[in-house]
Formats: structure tokens, C-alpha cells, sequence
């Protein structure tokens, strides 16, 4: 029989991660100065778009965020905050990375107890893990006119680090749903955190010339 996460739980991280993805997908939008409208896209596709990936490759339709009308209306009202408040930010760069690791350790760690609820193996859990983890971020960059991040990332580790996250969780279920959730979580905070500290990065193609 397998063992499950307390729904209470689930439900916490799940509005962590969706609000904080919507307010870097808010702040992203306000960067790139779109208007209202596009403010509120960008932060609804952001909070959302790699869980329902995720809730398509492990067969829930239609996904769960857009069952939840409560979750909804709180997207909005963080891309609302966002627009209107910006001004009174600082270190919007800064603000953008720190929600954006947060959210992506929340997604990685729920994706992956997604699909181990799902039924996946190892190698499905880390890619529903991976897809929750960095898909809203990727849909966010598409939309921006952007090369998704996580294709050119030399700065620190992102996907690798959500997919770390999930192997953990992936590891550690069968002792203890609740905290191999937590100790996911913590494991890509970790590897994104100190990747960005130690000028860790993955390695890129040498160019012909060697440079």
C-alpha cells in the first residue's frame, strides 16, 4: 500500500508555489512593461503552467489548479499587487531569483509526489518533478521572447537542481511521504542556492577554436 502526503500539506506548498510563481511571472511582465492584461497572463501561465503539464503526463484532466477557484483568484490577485505596487520595490532582479528558486523547489517536490501517487517509477517521478518545476518558468520565457532559461543556464543549476528534488523525493518516500516532500524541497533550494555561491554550472560545448 503506498503511503500518501497529508492533503493539508499538499495544499500549503501548493499555494506557496503557485503565488510565488505568479508574482515572478507578474514581475517578469512588468520588466518587459506589458500591460495589465499581459501582467496577469504572464502570472496566471507562470503559477500554473508547469503543474498542469504535470497533471496531463500523470493522467489528472482537467488539471487541479484550474479546479480550484480560491487558488485562481489569489493568481490574479497577486498579479494586481505586482502591477501596482512595483514601484515600491527594490532589487526587482534580486526578488525575481528568490521567488523564482522558491517556487521551483516547491513544484519540483509536489511534481514529484505527483507522480509517485500516479504510479510512476523513478525516471517518471524525476520528469513529472522536473516539468512542475521549470515548466511555467519555460512558458514564461517563450511568451516574453525569450530562450528559456533552463536551455542556456550558466550562471547556476536550475532543471538539473528541480530534477535532484524530485530523486530525493523519488528516494526518500517509502520511510516518510511528508518529509521526503520537504526533503526535496530542501534539496533543490540547496543545489540552486549553492550552485549561484560557488559559480557551479553545467558544462557547454567548447567551441571549435577551443575558447
Amino acid at each position: 500500500m503506498l503511503l500518501s502526503v497529508s492533503p493539508n500539506l499538499l495544499e500549503l506548498l501548493s499555494w506557496l508555489g503557485t503565488l510565488t510563481f505568479a508574482a515572478t511571472g507578474a514581475l517578469v511582465g512588468v520588466q518587459r512593461r506589458f500591460d495589465l492584461l499581459g501582467v496577469l497572463v504572464l502570472a496566471a501561465v507562470t503559477a500554473i503552467g508547469g503543474g498542469s503539464i504535470r497533471d496531463v503526463i500523470v493522467g489528472i484532466l482537467p488539471p487541479t489548479s484550474l479546479q480550484n477557484e480560491p487558488l485562481l483568484w489569489g493568481i490574479a490577485l497577486s498579479g494586481l499587487v505586482v502591477f501596482y505596487l512595483h514601484r515600491f520595490l527594490r532589487a526587482e532582479g534580486r526578488l525575481i531569483y528568490g521567488l523564482d528558486t522558491l517556487g521551483l523547489a516547491v513544484f519540483a517536490s509536489l511534481g514529484a509526489e505527483r507522480g509517485l501517487s500516479g504510479g510512476l517509477g523513478m525516471w517518471g517521478t524525476v520528469f513529472a518533478g522536473a516539468v512542475s518545476g521549470v515548466g511555467g518558468g519555460v512558458l514564461r520565457d517563450l511568451l516574453t521572447g525569450q530562450v528559456p532559461g533552463i536551455l542556456y543556464r550558466n550562471g547556476d543549476l536550475y532543471a538539473s537542481a528541480a530534477a535532484a528534488g524530485a530523486l530525493v523525493v523519488f528516494w526518500s518516500y517509502p520511510f516518510s511521504p511528508e518529509w521526503a516532500v520537504v526533503a526535496g524541497l530542501v534539496t533543490t533550494l540547496a543545489l540552486r542556492l549553492g550552485s549561484r555561491a560557488l559559480g557551479l554550472k553545467l558544462p557547454v560545448p567548447r567551441h571549435p577554436g577551443g575558447v
